[in-house]
Parts: C-alpha cells; structure tokens; sequence
C-alpha cells in the first residue's frame, strides 16, 4: 500500500471472549475462528492480528489454520522475540508467507510485563527486551536476504553458517522482508521502531498524545533515513443514533465491571508498559476526549490492551477516524467487545465511509496542489 493509502486489521481469537463475554469451552474452538477470519473478509478488513499471550494457543499455528480457510485477508502474526532463536523464526515466517501466499506481517511485542514475560522463562530487564528485539529484527532481516551462510556474534546471539532455503514471497518479490509492526511507546523502544518498523502500532490515545508520539517515532526513523506508517487501535461502538450509541457504552462498561467481580478482579492497575500508563493519562483527562475517544473501560482494567472507544453513529466514528488520518495515521486496528458480531457490522458501513472519507480529502489535497 501507498503512503496515504487507509488499512484496516481486525483482530480474531481461537474462542469468544472479551470484557463483555467470559470465556468458555476449549482454548480452540476452529469452527469460531473459521467463521471469525470469514467475516473479517466478507467485511472488507485488510488484515487480521491474531494476538499473543503467555497462555494463549500458539498464534502461529492459528494463522495457519485461518489462512486456510480464507483466500484473500492478510495476516498480523503478534509474536514475541526472545523464547525461539531469530534464525528458527525467520524460517517460520518464511514458511507460512509461502503457504499463506505472501499474506503475512509480523507484530513484534517486546513486553511491557515482567511477570508475563517469565511465564515463558524470559527474565530480561524491559529495557534489555528492546535491545533484543532491535539484534533479533537484525537477525531475521539478514536470513530473509543472505544468498550464503553467514555468521553472528551479538549481545544475545551467537550463529555460525546460518541460512535458509525457504524466503519469503515478499522478499522474493522485491521487498526486503515480511511487513514488520511494532509498538512500545518507552525510551527504550522508540529508537528500535525508528530503526525497524514499516508501521508504528499505538494503542488509541487522544489526538495531542498521538501526535507528539508519531513526531518522535517520525524524528526517530529520519536519523536512519526511513519513513514509518501510523497504526492506531479502538474499540467502535456503533449505534444508529448517537444517544443509543452512548447508552451501549454504558452498558458494556456496566457488564465489563459485573464480570470483573464475578471473575474476582479489581479495577485493574498499571502494568510496566508505557502504552497502558499512556492510555491512563488519556483517561486522567475524563471519560470523554476529543470529538468521541471513550475512555472508561481503560480506567476499569488499567490500561490494559487496546480499551479505548470511539462511540457513536457510524457517521461519527468515520469523521473521528479521518482526524487520526490527518496526523499520518493509515492504519486502524478495530475491534468490538461483541467480536465477531462487530467485525461484521463494522464491514457495513463504518469501514466503506471511512474509506470514503480518505479518498475525498486524498483527491482535495491532490487538488489543493
């Protein structure tokens, strides 16, 4: 894609379950995410994350199985660096770009939780995370691209006469290598995004936050002569009217708070990661910022994951998405917390408006000049 060109990522699970929806039955019900990576194509997505957690089925395997079952929708692969070597993974990635038709994009995730992180037996520091991140990108680009053995002495790797037979379809086709998403907000992983990333992923902050962090991320990525595209996520909570659109809000808060207690939470506090204190400092601003960025699911979990909302008619979150576009952002990560039943409902109308929108105000700036 261009520049200036809109993407949208949806986001699929191997069963339902969200802040609304306790989770029940198997860890892997493939008849749900068959019919969840559908939807997200009959409804005009771009791409779909499939996310990573340190007790969640391998995400690897799930895109696998949901390339599968579709034909055109690409992928977001969330994939944590550290707990396999970059050259077994390059190999990974590689395979499945192949079998997926060259669909795939990887989400590197350095960690924003100590204790996530050793679940898995990982017990860097979350500055050292980055620095490994930044050697491991390093790495995989190498494999991806070396047409002979190499060898590596690193901080945290060591390789002799690494290689791999299989490469990517993109990087067979031109491009360096698959698509690499990023995020980490911290000074420690600024100046990574800024050396590796091809899209930026911020979780949704306000307007005033998103635009003094894609300055940075843009400011980091010109000392190595790069450009970076914007990703920004939100909950949408849709309605025909905006006062039903609000009193669904309502509603969701006041079940997401119900399940915390039956679930036997607490209002969530803050994790290391600089994304969720972020998100909170939107939240210290109230529960409604901007033109419709609503932030009281973010308050009740602390911060974390992508909680934040635009809420409203369709209308009205497509006018909201078109400001975030104005800042550079190209990229919206949307998904609902009815998650299947949204992404299709998404597809109606607030994706094909949006899309319009972007192409109007693409054809008035071409004009303007």
């Amino acid at each position: 894609m261009s520049q200036n060109d809109v993407e949208f990522i949806g986001m699929i699970q191997t069963h339902k379950v969200s802040e609304t929806h306790a989770a029940q039955g198997p860890a892997i019900d493939r008849d749900y995410v068959r019919a969840f990576a559908q939807a997200h194509e009959q409804a005009g997505f771009d791409r779909i994350l499939v996310p990573h957690h340190s007790t969640s089925p391998d995400a690897t395997l799930t895109v696998a199985y949901a390339a599968s079952v579709t034909e055109r929708i690409h992928f977001m692969l969330a994939h944590r660096p550290g707990f396999v070597s970059p050259t077994l993974a390059a190999r990974q990635f590689a395979s499945l770009d192949q079998f997926s038709g060259g669909r795939l994009a990887v989400h590197y995730i350095s960690g924003g939780s100590d204790d996530e992180q050793k679940r898995d037996g990982d017990w860097l520091d979350h500055d050292q995370r980055y620095a490994r991140t930044d050697e491991y990108l390093d790495v995989l680009r190498k494999v991806w691209t070396a047409d002979k053995p190499f060898d590596h002495q690193g901080a945290h790797y060591r390789f002799q006469n690494a290689f791999s037979d299989v490469k990517p379809v993109q990087t067979l086709n031109g491009k360096p290598h698959v698509p690499v998403y990023f995020g980490g907000a911290s000074e420690a992983a600024i100046p990574v995004a800024g050396k590796h990333a091809d899209v930026y992923a911020l979780w949704g902050e306000s307007l005033e936050q998103a635009r003094e962090l894609t300055s940075r991320v843009r400011a980091e990525a010109a000392k190595h002569g790069r450009q970076v595209r914007f990703s920004v996520s939100f909950r949408p909570i849709l309605a025909e009217t905006e006062e039903k659109a609000w009193a669904r809000a309502e509603a969701i808060l006041a079940e997401t708070k119900r399940l915390r207690v039956v679930q036997g939470f607490g209002r969530g506090g803050p994790q290391q990661s600089e994304g969720a204190k972020r998100l909170l400092a939107a939240v210290d601003k109230g529960p409604r910022v901007d033109k419709r960025l609503w932030t009281a699911i973010a308050q009740e979990i602390g911060g974390r994951s992508n909680s934040t909302a635009l809420v409203g008619t369709p209308e009205q979150v497509a006018d909201a998405l078109l400001d975030y576009y104005d800042l550079g952002v190209t990229t919206f990560l949307i998904r609902g917390f009815d998650p299947l039943e949204d992404a299709t409902d998404y597809g109606r109308e607030l994706i094909p408006r949006t899309r319009e929108l972007v192409a109007q105000r693409i054809a008035s700036q071409r004009k303007a000049a």
